[in-house]
């Protein structure tokens, strides 16, 4: 009967033991903490866009190469376009036309007819001043000096009339020239949006669209960036922008950098939100950037909120609710926390270094 006594015992006495040794137990310790927003993202040439023509037609030459250097006006592709080339040549011809040279003939012509004019004007006038002294000395008839005013009045006319004919000829000529001289530079500008040229130094990144591909304005053909710079693009979810500012760090990790942490920086904060993705768009640089880099390679970043050297932390998987803990006691101790990660948290009050904690169930 003892020693079936003394066998429970130890059955118990093993089975408590196995209980107690299979919790999890820690001690608080000291050590640096930071509070972070995590955002997701990518690499990004600095200054990279897409490149798209103003002009319909089909991809007619590809002059350059994926992973060129490109200067501020490089050619990158050509669009064939009849309609805009003829336009262009019915404009040069208006304009030819129209031109004021090409009219000196008919603004000649019409100084011939003012000359004559004025000269036949001048002429009647002195004959109606010598019918007028005639008649005043009894000389001649009163219809014949009707008819000489009649003359002198009607070139009087003529000449008035050839002057304002030969303004309204200059005016017209002047109106034509200017206008078919604006049609050919509209034309010519149209022509010139059927080449793609780059608008930076850098590098073209790709080339969207074969030859013999139909484009439009609304198609992109190329995508260009600087060729050594880079800038990081994250989202941040809404319910963390307002805690985003310029200047704060940035801990960044790559998957074409396995293991890897590198820094980073905010400069701008983007202040208006995606609707449909519910985050906002946040821009940063390298501090020391890897050595190799191309645009769109993804990223995972830490922004540091705010952080604390050599403050008393605890694994936050041992918090219960972010408010309490069981010592080894089992007792359940509230604590105040302070900042958090997304591993441990600071404790500001109700344990110590001292204090035995055991991982919840």
């Amino acid at each position: 009967m003892k020693l079936k006594y003394f066998t429970f015992r130890i059955a118990l006495g093993l089975l408590f033991f196995s209980c107690s040794s299979s919790e999890e137990k820690i001690f608080p310790k000291r050590e640096n903490i930071s509070e972070s927003v995590y955002a997701s993202g990518l690499i990004k040439a600095r200054y990279q866009y897409q490149a798209f023509a103003n002009a319909n037609g089909i991809v007619q030459e590809i002059f350059i190469d994926e992973g060129d250097t490109v200067d501020i006006g490089t050619p990158i592709l050509s669009i064939s376009n009849a309609t805009t080339k003829l336009n262009r040549e019915n404009a040069e011809l208006n304009r030819a036309y129209a031109d004021r040279q090409a009219n000196q003939a008919k603004l000649k012509d019409l100084e011939l007819s003012i000359e004559y004019s004025k000269a036949k004007y001048q002429n009647d006038s002195l004959l109606l001043e010598r019918q007028k002294r005639l008649r005043d000395q009894g000389i001649g008839t009163k219809v014949e000096l009707e008819q000489r005013q009649l003359a002198f009045d009607n070139s009087k006319t003529a000449f008035e009339t050839s002057k304002l004919r030969y303004q309204d000829l200059k005016r017209e000529i002047e109106y034509t020239e200017r206008s078919a001289s604006k049609n050919l530079a509209i034309t010519q500008a149209l022509e010139s949006d059927l080449i793609l040229k780059s608008e930076l130094k850098g590098r073209a990144y790709a080339i969207l669209k074969e030859k013999g591909e139909m484009v439009n304005p609304q198609t992109p053909l190329a995508v260009l960036g600087s060729a050594d710079e880079y800038i990081l693009e994250m989202k941040v979810d809404e319910y963390d922008i307002v805690k985003v500012s310029r200047g704060q760090k940035i801990i960044v990790s790559m998957d074409s950098y396995k293991g890897e942490t590198y820094e980073g920086i905010i400069t701008k904060v983007n202040p208006i939100m995606d609707e449909q993705s519910k985050s906002f768009t946040v821009e940063g640089i390298f501090i020391e950037e890897p050595k190799v880099l191309y645009p769109n390679l993804t990223l995972e970043a830490n922004i540091i909120i705010q952080s604390k050297e050599d403050v008393l932390t605890l694994p936050r998987n041992f918090i219960i609710n972010d408010q309490y803990v069981l010592n080894s006691n089992r007792d359940t101790i509230p604590v105040q926390l302070g900042i958090m990660d997304y591993q441990k948290a600071e404790i500001l009050k109700g344990i110590d270094e001292n204090t035995e904690i055991i991982k919840p169930e």
